[in-house]
């Protein structure tokens, strides 16, 4: 899918769009901060706030990282050892070298049909590492190197899933099972249509996706926070100060976020989230029920860092919820529309190239 280009380095290369205005909005708000008394945090570093007084979450982050959602299985410990860091950062360093390799000119062309892999690749070869921006190093969340973003329950892994999740997970896989891939738009992935971005990039929970995109920029008034994803061009409208919440059978994309002010941490939390994004949000709550809520709470750390915790919490679904600290690290790039749209553009050729195949088959019977 399309993506905006950047150097080795990190560098843009494509010119600014439509975040231009963002970008305005949020050097506006930066230049009135600090209209009370600083907070001081480590290493006397002065929490910047917005006009209205609060600490000032804006600008553009990142939350890309080689450390997993869940604890290899293999890993007793949350914190890594400097030697374990080394390791693990040196193994991503060497593949991004093998991988960034021009590829063979005088390679062989890919057997008709594909190679039969999926993904990315779409089974006739795809990018090569230097269009991917994955992560290159381990998580550090308050100076501790992390084997899982995940750190509760204590194992790093998701909890058991309750027997009356395993049951709506069968049956949503059944209802999907009545139809064909190709029978309907309904059935086709939500990020292939450009709809959603991968995983749950956009969240909530808000988690790095292993691939590219994994930024953000945040924008905030004295009655809102806005969280723009880079991929798939999300932007999530965070509501503050009394909730409201909307009624049950209301169910926008990302959820019905609303936030308050504790202290110095903006802590939201989300309802409301709708079957489609569940069912097609990954592992991280494919079995959710309807009842799912996260609770997400935003710390500025230090000059480059913001603090993300969550926790999912679904009894109907889950022996017991799980909760989460990840690192957004403050990246010197603007971010640029994500212009994906190829899933809904082909759609049609998608659907029509499925209707083929099967009149085809009818003939070859007949």
């Amino acid at each position: 899918m399309a993506r905006p280009v950047r150097s080795p380095k990190g560098q843009s290369l494509l010119a600014p769009t439509l975040f231009a205005a963002a970008t305005g909005v949020i050097l506006a708000f930066a230049g009135s901060a600090a209209v009370q008394a600083p907070a001081v945090g480590p290493g006397g570093w002065i929490v910047p706030r917005t006009a209205d007084g609060q600490p000032d979450l804006q600008g553009n982050w990142t939350n890309g990282t080689l450390t997993p959602i869940q604890r290899p299985r293999d890993s007793e410990s949350l914190i890594l050892t400097a030697e374990q860091v080394e390791a693990l950062e040196g193994r991503r360093a060497e593949r991004i070298d093998e991988s960034r390799e021009p590829s063979d000119p005088e390679r062989e062309a890919p057997p008709v049909g594909g190679d039969g892999s999926t993904g990315a690749a779409g089974g006739v070869g795809g990018y090569n590492y230097f269009w991917i921006e994955a992560g290159d190093r381990v998580a550090v969340f308050d100076g501790e190197p992390r084997s899982s973003l995940l750190v509760d329950p204590p194992n790093g892994r998701l909890p058991p899933t309750t027997p009356e999740g395993l049951a709506r997970l069968r049956e949503r896989q059944s209802r999907s099972a009545e139809f064909g891939a190709y029978d309907n738009p309904e059935n086709r992935p939500l990020a292939e249509r450009c709809i959603m971005s991968f995983g749950s990039n956009a969240g909530p929970p808000m988690l790095p996706n292993y691939f590219y995109n994994n930024n953000y920029t945040i924008v905030q008034t004295p009655g809102h926070v806005m969280i723009h994803t880079e991929m798939v061009h999300d932007t999530r409208v965070i509501r503050l100060g009394e909730r409201s919440p909307l009624p049950p059978d209301v169910r926008p994309w990302m959820g019905d976020s609303w936030g308050l002010w504790e202290g110095d941490t903006l802590v939201v939390e989300t309802t409301n989230i709708p079957e489609e994004q569940i069912f097609g949000g990954g592992s991280i709550y494919r079995a959710a029920s309807d009842d799912l809520k996260v609770i997400e709470r935003f710390t500025r750390a230090d000059e480059h860092t913001i603090n993300y915790e969550f926790t999912v919490e679904d009894a109907a679904s889950y022996t017991a919820p799980y909760s989460g600290e990840v690192p957004f690290k403050a990246m010197g790039d603007l971010l640029y529309e994500y212009a994906c749209h190829e899933g809904n553009y082909a759609l049609f050729n998608i659907l029509s190239g499925a209707r083929a195949q099967e009149r085809g088959s009818r003939n070859d019977r007949e």
